[in-house]
């Protein structure tokens, strides 16, 4: 009994611990939401907007994520993310998302515009380019502010949820022959405005560089599989810390295009190859104009013991399909 007594004590000490840890390492991703696995849900216009209007003319994907599920406060997100084709070579996008973590609130949109170039029309050879405006909403809630038995008052200043705002700009070009692609982004080009809101030490260049790397090619003849292998890294210029997720999907088609989709995702630090932050497997299907994925993370850190990993499902829907008159905004089309 004492010593199960022991262990539950030890649980509740080291949990609040490691979110801390946690909210400590990263907290200069303020207005910078880690990108998950929602960019392999066939929408790489999460990566990049220079992937707007790429492909059938109208699609929506909408996103749920549930972090460290088992963890009380653990990050929970939701976002929703639309792009469409407005002329044979210009494409246009937008997102909105709301993240919770803990008693921080985040709530955003993004609107992108691209616009998509012929480089070699005989060897397929493509060049785009892409802009996002990004507006940001930071808020602490102060609804669950308790202080404990001992000191049971809040702070007399503390009369409201404090709340920032920040708008930012994100630039990107996409190279594309045949069936592969580099993307190159940069992220928050204009430095954070600070403000009372928060009063902690963190850099106010929250500027990052994404890259998106990846081939899709056919497997034999007549058997309708489609492999994709791809490599996503980003950069944070602040502290140079950086992170690279490997990829590699499988794609099953039938006779009306329809398909499954099975993938596995690896991220770890660049310095820690052998320690990976997460695992994650990936199924999904699409049918008719009626998109759904699935992908589960696997917590590989210390957290492990006090979760049971990481959730995220996609809904989507791809409509108005047509193709364009210019190759450079057709999607890759699968033969």
């Amino acid at each position: 009994m004492i010593s199960s007594l022991s262990i539950m004590m030890r649980k509740s000490i080291l949990i609040p611990f490691l979110l801390l840890f946690i909210v400590t390492k990263s907290y200069s991703q303020e207005l910078n939401l880690p990108v998950f696995t929602q960019y392999l849900a066939d929408n790489n216009f999460v990566v990049s907007p220079t992937f707007a209007g790429i492909g059938d003319n109208v699609k929506i994907r909408a996103n749920g994520l549930t972090q460290w599920v088992g963890i009380k406060g653990a990050p929970d997100n939701q976002s929703i993310y639309g792009d469409a084709r407005i002329a044979n070579r210009t494409g246009v996008g937008a997102s909105f998302y709301n993240d919770r973590n803990g008693n921080t609130i985040q709530t955003g949109m993004k609107f992108s515009f691209s616009h998509h170039l012929i480089l070699d029309y005989y060897t397929e050879q493509y060049l785009s380019f892409g802009i996002s405006l990004n507006i940001n909403n930071f808020r602490i809630d102060i609804n669950n502010f308790d202080n404990g038995y001992d000191n049971p008052s809040i702070d007399a200043f503390v009369t409201d949820d404090r709340r920032t705002s920040n708008v930012n700009f994100d630039i990107g070009a996409l190279y594309r022959n045949k069936g592969y692609f580099l993307s190159f982004n940069i992220n928050n080009l204009l430095k954070k405005n600070f403000d009372d809101v928060v009063r902690v030490q963190e850099p106010s260049l929250l500027l990052n560089y994404q890259i998106f790397t990846g081939y899709t090619f056919n497997g034999p003849k007549k058997s309708g599989l489609e492999f994709e292998p791809s490599i996503f890294y980003q950069m944070f210029s602040s502290d140079k810390r950086s992170s690279t997720d490997l990829n590699f999907k499988v794609r099953k088609f039938n006779r009306n295009e329809d398909y499954l989709w099975a993938g596995i995702s690896y991220r770890f630090l660049n310095d820690q190859f052998l320690k990976p932050l997460n695992i994650g497997p990936m199924v999904g299907f699409q049918k008719s104009i009626f998109y759904f994925g699935y992908a589960y993370q696997i917590t590989t850190n210390e957290l492990s013991a006090y979760n049971s990993g990481t959730h995220v499902v996609t809904i989507g829907l791809n409509f108005l399909q047509g193709l364009s008159d210019c190759p450079c905004t057709q999607g890759a089309v699968h033969k």
